[in-house]
């Protein structure tokens, strides 16, 4: 039997040449494809990347500015305590009731949340209840 050279395509190749000439091609194709793939991922991982480093300096420093405004209201909290320590210090001595009302009560309870606070040191606290029971 005589083998027939020719036919579709070139001449002279068979079929098994035909289909390694598109195995070629085809390998060559999805070689191309794979890389575009990678550099197109790169590409995305790198603005993701990005995106996330922008959103944490955001997010930085919304949290700088939530704790600044934590201290300027303790601080704020703090100058008003010592003002109520002032005049706690400074008030007269009102003139107690005769049984020792609820109003003497209220007072030394006042002076103990203030101690308590770290408003008034021990001395201040000393001084001011001494006044109070005189």
């Amino acid at each position: 039997m005589m083998r027939r050279r020719g036919g579709i395509g070139r001449p002279g190749r068979g079929i098994v040449g035909t289909m390694a000439t598109a195995a070629v091609v085809g390998g060559t194709a999805a070689a191309a494809s794979h890389a575009i793939d990678r550099r197109m991922t790169g590409k995305d991982q790198a603005k993701q990347q990005e995106a996330e480093a922008e959103y944490a300096a955001v997010q930085s420093q919304a949290d700088i500015e939530a704790m600044q405004a934590q201290m300027a209201a303790m601080q704020a909290q703090q100058a008003q305590m010592a003002m109520m320590a002032q005049q706690a210090q400074a008030a007269p001595a009102p003139a107690a009731p005769a049984a020792g009302g609820p109003d003497l009560m209220s007072q030394l309870q006042q002076l103990a949340q203030l101690k308590d606070a770290g408003a008034l040191t021990d001395d201040e606290y000393a001084a001011a209840k001494a006044k109070l029971l005189a």
